[in-house]
């Protein structure tokens, strides 16, 4: 992983987690305070009044591709990680799916839009949660970020249908919460 996006993976971790904490101790119904995670492009941005509820890097991940019957890698990858962050441990595979290891709480999510992919990296995303099951660190997320991506792009080049490859990728995940749904 490049050396600034570990520096912005603590911060973004460190202001979610701070964030996460203050709105978990508080009492009140509502927390108008904003809150600013550092270089999320316009495009990807959670909706307005969107709170952060837990940010998770990828400790270890892949991103699971397989071989269409055309000889290359075109259909959409398949994810299978293992994230810390402020909830915990969290497993996030196909689906996309992200399951807490803490509490089993799970969410299912559907990709809305996407940045520009940087250089030799798969691109940043925000998603819709469409499934909540559980209840727990994930069951507020509404809303989450794929940021500060690093590899996970498929292979180029010819290869035989139905052979797999897996590819190594870090990312940090910023989970949201939006009162308006």
């Amino acid at each position: 992983m490049r050396a600034l996006s570990v520096a912005a993976m603590a911060i973004v971790i460190g202001a979610v987690g701070a964030v996460s904490y203050d709105a978990n101790a508080a009492t009140t119904a509502q927390d108008t305070r904003a809150v600013s995670i550092p270089a999320i492009a316009d495009v990807i941005k959670p909706p307005p009044g969107s709170r952060p509820v837990g940010a998770y890097v990828v400790t270890t991940g892949t991103q699971n591709y397989t071989c269409a019957a055309t000889g290359t890698y075109s259909a959409p990858s398949t994810p299978e990680a293992q994230l810390i962050g402020t909830g915990g441990r969290v497993h996030h595979f196909a689906g996309p799916s992200w399951q807490s290891l803490r509490d089993g709480s799970l969410v299912t999510a559907t990709k809305v839009k996407s940045a520009p992919p940087k250089d030799g990296a798969i691109p940043e995303l925000l998603l819709q949660v469409v499934s909540h099951s559980g209840s727990g660190v994930l069951s507020k997320a509404d809303w989450i970020n794929r940021l500060y991506t690093s590899g996970g792009v498929a292979p180029t080049g010819s290869c035989t249908a139905g052979q797999t490859v897996q590819v190594p990728y870090g990312a940090v995940y910023v989970f949201w919460d939006d009162p308006a749904i």
